[in-house]
Parts: C-alpha cells; sequence; structure tokens
C-alpha cells in the first residue's frame, strides 16, 4: 500500500465532511439509470454493485465491503455507466458531491495515494474475475471464485477452514464465472458433496482449501 495510516485518515476525515446516509437491506444506493450524485464510503455494510444482463438477470460485478467507496470511476473518469449498487445487509455510507471531492485533491494533492490505493485494487478485483473466466472447467472457475472471495471476505476458524463472510446467491456466483444457475448448483453440490463447502443459507464455509488449490 502506497498511502500512509495519516493520509488514509484524511480521505476518511474528507468523506465525513459530507451526508451521513442509512440503508436497509437490498434497498438501492444507486437506481438502475441513476447518476450517481457523489462518491460514496461504506463505513458499514456491504455494498453489491451488479448490472442487468439482456436476458433480465443480475449480473455481478463486484461486492464492497467496509472502508471501501462506490462511484469512484464515474467522479474521476466523467463516463457513466448503467451500474446498480444495493446494501446486502444495513449498511452506512458518507456521501460527498464529485465537485468536492475533487476540489480537495487538486488542492490536497497528498491525498491522492489512497485513492490510487483504492484503484490498484479495484483493478486487481477486476483482474482476477477475468483471469478466472480463462478456466476451462466451470469447476475451475467456481473454486477459483470461492478461493478468491475467501481471501476477500474470509473468516478463518480454529480447524483451518475459512467462512467467507458475505450472503453469495447461486445467481450471484453463477454470473461471476459466466455459467447458468444450473450448472452452478451442480458443483456446489458436488463440492459439498465431496466436504470442500457446507452451506448455510447464504453463506459458505471452505474446507480442505490446500486441496481445493489442487484443482487450479
Amino acid at each position: 500500500m502506497l498511502a500512509t495510516p495519516t493520509q488514509t485518515a484524511s480521505l476518511v476525515d474528507l468523506f465525513h465532511q459530507g451526508r451521513k446516509l442509512h440503508y436497509d437491506k437490498g434497498e438501492f444506493i444507486i437506481r438502475p439509470g441513476e447518476t450517481p450524485p457523489g462518491i460514496f464510503l461504506i463505513e458499514e455494510g456491504l455494498v453489491k454493485s451488479y448490472d442487468i444482463t439482456k436476458y433480465g438477470e443480475e449480473n455481478l460485478l463486484i461486492i464492497r465491503k467496509v472502508g471501501e467507496v462506490i462511484a469512484l470511476t464515474t467522479a474521476i473518469t466523467g463516463q457513466e455507466r448503467d451500474i446498480i449498487y444495493s446494501a446486502m445487509e444495513p449498511t452506512t455510507v458518507w456521501l460527498i458531491t464529485k465537485r468536492k471531492f475533487l476540489n480537495h485533491i487538486q488542492a490536497h494533492p497528498e491525498i491522492t495515494l489512497p485513492i490510487l490505493d483504492m484503484v490498484t485494487n479495484m483493478y486487481k478485483l477486476h483482474s482476477e474475475r477475468i483471469l478466472n473466466l480463462e478456466y476451462r472447467s466451470v469447476r475451475e472457475r467456481l473454486i477459483s471464485f470461492l478461493l478468491n472471495t475467501s481471501e476477500r471476505f474470509g473468516d478463518i476458524q480454529q480447524d483451518g477452514s475459512i467462512v467467507i463472510a458475505v450472503p453469495l446467491r447461486q445467481q450471484d456466483i453463477a454470473s461471476s464465472i459466466n455459467a447458468t444457475r444450473e450448472t452452478t448448483g451442480r458443483q456446489l453440490a458436488y463440492l459439498e458433496r465431496h466436504s470442500f463447502i457446507t452451506k448455510q443459507q447464504s453463506f459458505l464455509t471452505l474446507h480442505n482449501v490446500d486441496k481445493l488449490k489442487g484443482y487450479l
């Protein structure tokens, strides 16, 4: 990471000059076709970023967590896309306007380092998704997705298993690995039968992680 803790704290302080907003689970933060009113910093909760395919299905792009921002690319480039943001659980964010954000970083260029860290992280996450799609089989893509997601949201247990601490719908997983829900369901069932994963509602726990990595 390039930014110092002080520089990161300064960026957070900037957002605290804006508006504090609360969203319930499932509530839109940025609606379909809506121009983002500014840039959001997530203080609590999880935010799902997705678009809608021509078949009317949600296509999960990324899940944002505490300390990350949304709508940053639109603010910097001025280019808009039909990306939807919704809360996956009760979520609190800070919102500042694009003008305030850009004016501040022009006046305080040192604050660009934590922003560069964020942009680099976004690039890494999207690159991982593209690389994941190079795997030939759906099972390999699924395992790669689960391992990458566990690195980002994993909670390691005493027995070495890893709980992915974010709810994942079968459709979310399917869209991320470019597979149908039915095929994804069959592969999840295969991993469960072979004790690689366990499911509790929408939460997954990974077991035998080293053996899972051997599939790739």
